[in-house]
């Protein structure tokens, strides 16, 4: 127990530590994509908090099982480096005891995250998706430029000549409200002030003297003209202000429902599409007859035309015709549903098994992650940072190419999600083997030879280091 819990002990600070550096490299590449989104909309800084916590739950689901490999890497590369591993095994403790406690908390945490993807994710990204909904549709501080027409208020073209930086004062204005489609009216101020009400529902502008120009829309001979020294003119205004949606504001897509809802959408679905199937032999045991039984007006042989002795005759070929049109479009529309239905129920299936999947990558990356760090008998972030990134790399291109087949029908949603775990599962425990009967080093000096300098000293692999390891075997 004692060297179970050392074992343990060594992976803690690399999975933390790992952990959170991919947590800040997920959130940047995530704020990179949408800053120009969220630049300018005057958002609360909770808001932004919000949104940020929100993007946590997926980011968690990638980040863990990659945080697993690269502290199975580093745990035991330095094992390796420090020849421990040579002194367990002198002391009767196999690869595969080294292993156990490794694979049992790997297990822990694929249930953990299993449970994480069916409870928290679905939640988090529905109302991710909600506020990314209500975000899009607030718009912009109003902000008036001199010498442009500002339409940003509907039912009011706002024109101003000059603007101060500092505050909501302007000078020079003129302001066209089209608001009322039986006036028109214009009105001029030397100077005034812009603010919004608290709910950012209302627009207020204080003006100081100017006119009022107002002329009826159907009678031209009225025109009214007013001199006034202080004026409030108050807009009303639509999304200025943050508004948010209820949570059953929007229907929830496949990524924000759980397992067990999503195999119940999959059940009816399936009953949807058996009773078009009950419906198309019914069709077939009804309509696929022939209509001339008992006549002789059909050919004998391919040279023949049909015999047309009466109407009946004539007018049965007319209908047997028109029934087959009408038949054959009752029988497209049928295969579309059901083509339909399948791309759906492919859809849900591909998200059901990704929530089991990934988590269940865990595992699998101890079962490869462990002899590949003995193997390269290298404890240092550098290595097992490359090394981790190229077989998750791997991992996530097999996923998504497994999803575009399954979309495609060309795979099952299970072999799809699955292959993955299986190809790396595969390597990891043929890997264990081979450790656990025999000594595998990488050969660090052919591999220097074609890596370019910067990435050699990125991954923290000295010249001197490589060339002590070549001639020490």
């Amino acid at each position: 127990m004692i060297l179970y819990r050392y074992i343990l002990r060594l992976h803690i600070g690399p999975f933390l530590f790992s952990f959170f550096t991919l947590i800040l490299i997920f959130l940047l590449q995530f704020l990179m994509k949408y800053i120009d989104q969220l630049i300018g909309k005057g958002l609360d800084v909770w808001v932004i908090i919000e949104l940020i916590v929100l993007n946590l739950a997926w980011i968690v689901v990638l980040a863990v099982p990659m945080s697993v490999l690269i502290a199975v890497l580093m745990a035991f590369g330095g094992l390796s480096a420090n020849n421990e591993v040579t002194v367990m095994k002198s002391s009767g403790v196999s690869l595969y005891k080294m292993m156990l406690p490794v694979l049992i908390v790997s297990f822990l945490i694929t249930w953990l995250l299993i449970i994480f993807n069916n409870e928290v994710l679905p939640d988090a990204n529905h109302r991710l998706k909600v506020l990314m909904i209500d975000i899009h549709r607030k718009k912009p501080t109003l902000t008036l430029n001199p010498g442009i027409f500002s339409t940003d208020v509907t039912g009011y073209a706002i024109l101003v000549r000059k603007t101060h930086e500092h505050t909501n004062e302007f000078e020079d204005a003129t302001i066209y409200n089209y608001s009322d489609p039986m006036k028109q009216i214009v009105i001029t101020a030397k100077k005034g002030r812009i603010s919004f009400t608290p709910d950012y529902k209302k627009l207020i502008m204080d003006l100081e003297n100017g006119e009022i120009h107002e002329q009826d829309a159907e009678n031209k001979n009225i025109y009214r003209i007013v001199k006034y020294e202080k004026y409030r003119v108050v807009m009303e205004v639509q999304g200025f202000g943050f508004e948010r949606s209820s949570g059953n504001a929007f229907q929830r897509g496949d990524r924000e429902l759980s397992a067990k809802d999503m195999l119940r959408i999959v059940d009816s679905l399936r009953n949807i599409q058996r009773k078009i199937y009950e419906s198309l032999n019914s069709i077939a045991l009804t309509n696929f007859k022939n209509p001339f039984e008992g006549k002789t007006i059909l050919p004998t042989s391919f040279y023949q035309r049909p015999r047309v002795d009466s109407v009946s005759d004539y007018e049965a070929m007319v209908s047997a015709s028109q029934k087959l049109i009408s038949l054959n479009a009752i029988l497209k529309n049928y295969i579309t549903q059901i083509e339909y239905y399948d791309r759906s129920i492919d859809a849900y299936m591909v998200e059901v098994h990704k929530k089991y999947a990934i988590p269940f990558a865990c595992v699998v990356f101890v079962l490869v992650g462990a002899p590949l760090g003995m193997m390269a008998r290298r404890g240092n972030f550098g290595v097992a940072a490359s090394l981790s990134l190229a077989f998750f790399l791997f991992y996530w291109a097999c996923l998504i190419g497994g999803e575009k087949l399954a979309d495609r029908d060309i795979l099952s949603p299970f072999l799809s999600m699955w292959i993955a775990n299986f190809v790396v599962g595969t390597l990891g425990i043929y890997l264990t083997i081979r450790m656990g009967k025999e000594s595998m080093i990488i050969d660090w000096y052919s591999i220097k030879e074609i890596i370019p300098p910067r990435i050699k000293t990125w991954l923290g692999i000295p010249e001197e280091e490589i060339l002590t390891d070549r001639y020490a075997r």
